[in-house]
């Protein structure tokens, strides 16, 4: 984590709100897109997109290493997700099931 010298105005907490009510205020992928290019560097999205990557085969029980010749992920970065995915917040698991009934919805649809 980042060590600021001085103390800023506004709590890390309130902000940290803040951004994830302007996560949820976008109205659609290619919002969301924008705005995920607009707020990371090219390597932060690149560390975001791989951790997400990972996430489907973790859920299918696969070897790390499996995981890994399949992705490029590297084995460490699949273990970070895994520790999170296992005994996290909650929130690949929020995220993994929504995307999975939303595909499925849309899969359903004629």
């Amino acid at each position: 984590m980042k060590r600021r010298a001085i103390d800023p105005e506004t709590p890390n907490e309130s902000v940290e709100r803040s951004l994830c009510e302007a996560l949820l205020a976008l109205r659609d992928v290619d919002e969301m897109q924008a705005f995920l290019h607009d707020l990371c560097t090219p390597a932060e999205l690149e560390a975001l997109v791989d951790r997400w990557r990972v996430v489907p085969y973790l859920q299918e029980e696969l070897p790390y290493r499996e995981i890994h010749e399949r992705t490029g992920v590297s084995i460490t970065t699949i273990g970070r997700v895994a520790r999170f995915l296992n005994q996290g917040n909650g929130g690949y698991l929020a995220a993994a099931a929504r995307a999975a009934r939303k595909r499925k919805t849309a899969g359903a649809r004629p």
